[in-house]
């Protein structure tokens, strides 16, 4: 949630009106609920494979286990109950993103056709990584152009980038460590199991050195300047919450690592939201 609202807020360099951002959030926590779900619905004949593999499949701490994870593979939930969940909020979420501006919607329905390609890709090629940071990046472009139809292409790419390359180095790529183990067994083609932990280790950090670089960037691109507290903010916020916990599973490689650095690093977005507010 934080990422498409510090995303909006950089562009804009002022709060929006209220109403659009009361529906802004509206829009954004339905859309994301939809696409977070939507994968377990499509996963789930794979995720029940990874299960009945691995019995504590999902008992490891990281915060997709906050309360269950994957409850329609576990049983605890119908899949025509969770199917509807899925439309129900994806039609809200259309609703607003049409309401904020009609390539909001676009971009919502492209976010989920590549979230069901990305699914479907599980034992096809450790590749469909890309996707994941395609899907997770849709939501900040989504907002920045709900407050402002003709953004620059140039703060776009660079915000894009930025944003794909943190997904990729502090949540995809340790997400998919941890599950190591499990995904071997089903023969699912991840980063980690295709590089192994070396390999896994340097696209991490090539991928963290690359979404600090364009952190700082966009500091020089923006055509309403930034006070001088947001480089420090965003180089201190990068190296906590992503270079700390990568330097760490460097240090140990176990997937227990691996979910801490996942976990530190959702909450990278929420730093950076805190940083350009008080910038």
């Amino acid at each position: 949630m934080a990422t498409p609202a510090f995303s909006a807020l950089l562009w804009l360099g002022a709060f929006p009106p209220a109403e659009v951002m009361i529906l802004g959030l509206i829009t954004a926590f339905s859309g994301y609920t939809a696409v977070y779900a939507l994968n377990d619905v499509i996963d789930y004949r794979a995720d029940q494979e990874k299960i009945r593999t691995s019995p504590l499949f999902g008992s490891k701490q990281d915060l997709d286990n906050v309360y269950v994870r994957h409850p329609l593979a576990r049983g605890m939930l119908r899949y025509g109950k969770g199917l509807s969940w899925v439309v129900a909020w994806a039609a809200l979420a259309m609703v607003g993103a049409y309401l904020l501006n009609p390539v909001c919607t676009l971009i919502f329905l492209i976010a989920c056709l590549l979230e069901a390609v990305y699914c479907r890709l599980l034992k096809i090629t450790h590749l469909r990584g890309i996707i994941s940071g395609a899907v997770k990046t849709s939501g900040a472009v989504a907002a920045v152009l709900a407050v402002d139809p003709g953004p620059d292409i140039l703060f776009l790419i660079v915000l894009f980038l930025w944003l794909f390359s943190w997904e990729i180095g502090g949540q995809n790529i340790p997400n998919d460590w941890g599950d190591m183990e499990e995904d071997r067994k089903i023969q699912a083609k991840t980063i980690p199991v295709f590089f192994g932990h070396r390999g896994s280790l340097l696209i991490i950090f090539i991928s963290l050195f690359i979404a600090l670089t364009m952190s700082l960037i966009i500091y020089w691109i923006l055509p309403r300047g930034l006070g001088t507290l947001y480089p420090v903010g965003a180089f201190l916020s990068a190296g906590y919450f992503l270079f700390l916990p990568g330097y760490r599973l460097y240090r140990t490689q176990t997937a227990e690592e691996a979910f801490n650095m996942f976990n530190r690093a959702s909450y990278y977005p929420l730093a950076m939201l805190l940083v350009i507010l008080v910038s």
